[in-house]
């Protein structure tokens, strides 16, 4: 890895100026448009500029106590040239770089000891409070896990194909990728490509989906010719899994309060060949009290503080704080509420997150179990990061009178 090529500095620049400095702008949007703007960029050009920007993000609050200085908009270069040597990377000595004081840079890299473990993961001190008080001796392992790079992991279309199939399919365009034992549909990349322009995906043969994201599927145990609510379906990675679970036979009704989610997921149906999905934009209540009582099988993929998936999303960490944490929890419970009365009796339902604190898994469901008796808790899995893939939860709870 060597950053040689002054136009690739200033894209990682200005791509780390919109994450930090602009609202609402996310990561991996941000770093999308800037390759979609530089078509001459080759692959290698965009894996430097991926892969830098990416760390950066990652390990911001480790190379601020290197630079004696928090970020901020004058200084991104600093930032990048602490970040460069810090991890060894080759670089030219870019005009940006001047006036820059290498010598404290390189005084406290040479000591080798950060003064907290905030620091030495970069997080938050709020967060690494809160993951320590959550998770106990535990949290530590699982913040390493979490700094490390998410790996692309496929989900074979099985409306369209089979893994081994498509592991064919893909070799056939130039990618290297391996089935995973357990995870009955998924397929890993070998290293990092650009899927999405390939013909396998435009043929619909693969979705991208974490492996432990693919466990929630199998885990509702859904079956063909049921009617199947996912209610808080976002873009439908989740709901097409479902669909292809179920062969495309039955009902699968995706719910959301997004409208421009739900127009992605009849896209992405189409695509996948996916027929049984009908899409609900949730406007009022009423929507979801048209459903009460009619569902076999309820999805409840709720919103979340998101710290599971840190690993393809490093800058959440410094989007969320404390507050909205605690605001997300009353959300959940306030959904696990209103939105299990959509279960029918006999029904089961998945409370699901991409979080691995425990006051927004098992605590959420043990309150729900508490204040409804009609409802019976049968099973939960938790996947932490340190497993190789995303952090996630879930828990099977049924319906019984």
């Amino acid at each position: 890895m060597e950053l040689i090529h002054r136009n690739l500095l200033i894209g990682i620049h200005d791509a780390l100026q919109e994450t930090f400095f602009e609202k609402n702008k996310y990561a991996d949007k941000v770093i999308e448009r800037l390759l979609k703007a530089h078509k001459k960029w080759g692959s290698q050009d965009r894996a430097v500029v991926s892969e830098i920007f990416y760390n950066i993000i990652r390990w911001k609050k480790r190379l601020e106590y290197y630079m004696g200085e928090g970020v901020k908009p004058g200084n991104i270069y600093k930032l990048i040239v602490a970040y460069l040597l810090w991890s060894q990377t080759k670089h030219k000595k870019f005009e940006e770089f001047e006036g820059i004081k290498v010598a404290d840079i390189l005084t406290k890299l040479k000591k080798n000891t950060v003064p907290t473990k905030a620091i030495e993961f970069s997080i938050p001190e709020w967060l690494a409070e809160t993951l320590e008080k959550e998770l106990g001796p535990q949290w530590e392992k699982e913040m390493k896990a979490l700094n490390e790079q998410a790996p692309t992991v496929l989900r074979a279309n099985s409306l369209k194909t089979s893994v081994k199939e498509l592991v064919s399919d893909l070799s056939d365009e130039n990618i290297v990728s391996y089935s995973i034992k357990n995870y009955p549909d998924a397929v890993q990349l070998e290293e990092k490509k650009n899927v999405f322009l390939t013909t396998a995906f435009k043929e619909g043969l693969f979705e991208v989906q974490d492996a432990s994201s693919q466990k929630i599927g199998y885990f509702l145990d859904v079956q063909e010719g049921q009617r199947v609510v996912d209610a808080c379906a976002g873009a439908g990675g989740k709901t097409l899994h479902l669909a292809a679970l179920m062969k495309n036979k039955g009902q699968i009704i995706a719910l959301d309060i997004f409208e421009w989610k739900l127009a992605e997921l009849k896209r992405r149906a189409k695509r996948a060949g996916a027929h049984n999905i009908e899409t609900r934009f949730i406007t009022d209540n009423k929507v979801i009290k048209r459903l009460y009582d009619k569902a076999d099988r309820l999805l409840i993929d709720a919103p979340c503080s998101g710290l599971g998936v840190l690993k393809r999303n490093p800058d959440s960490k410094w989007k969320i704080d404390q507050e909205f944490i605690d605001r997300i929890k009353k959300e959940q419970q306030q959904i696990l509420q209103d939105y299990s009365k959509m279960l029918k009796k006999g029904g089961k339902m998945v409370y699901a997150t991409c979080s691995i604190l425990p006051s927004e898994n098992n605590e959420q469901v043990e309150e729900f179990l508490k204040n409804n008796p009609d409802f019976k808790f049968i099973k939960e899995e938790k996947v932490m990061p340190s497993e190789g893939y995303d952090g996630f939860y879930m828990a099977l709870i049924e319906r019984v009178s």
